[in-house]
């Protein structure tokens, strides 16, 4: 019997819900687009004001294989497109939050829950 409740709680420690935050600091009143997806989900085009994000929850499925990525626009700037999560690099990374940053220079900046720390990501 406690190896099955073991099985079960290390099962739901790894399948546990994820939130997501893409947060605009571009600063100068810069709007931004956001148009984030999966395989099986269109989260919508999100105008997102300076200063504010989109949110969204999943979570990973069975086989550790969810990919959310995100195409982000502002003025006339190209569209960069980005991994918001991908099992295979975020399951230490991003355990329960995965957060992601614009600033002012147009750097994407991605928060690493387990270092405690923001690092540069490529866009």
């Amino acid at each position: 019997m406690k190896t099955l409740i073991l099985l079960l709680l290390l099962i739901s420690a790894i399948h546990a819900k994820v939130h997501v935050q893409v947060i605009n600091r571009l600063d100068n009143g810069q709007f931004m687009n956001v148009h984030c997806r999966s395989k099986d989900n269109d989260l919508g085009l999100h105008l997102v004001e300076d200063g504010g994000d989109t949110t969204w929850s999943f979570d990973v499925n069975f086989w550790g294989t969810t990919l959310f990525y995100c195409d982000v626009q502002w003025n006339d700037s190209e569209r960069y497109h980005f991994d918001a999560y991908d099992a295979k690099r975020d399951y230490r990374r991003c355990q329960s939050e995965c957060r992601w940053m614009i600033d002012k220079e147009g750097s994407l900046y991605g928060y690493d829950e387990q270092f405690g720390i923001w690092e540069m990501f490529p866009v």
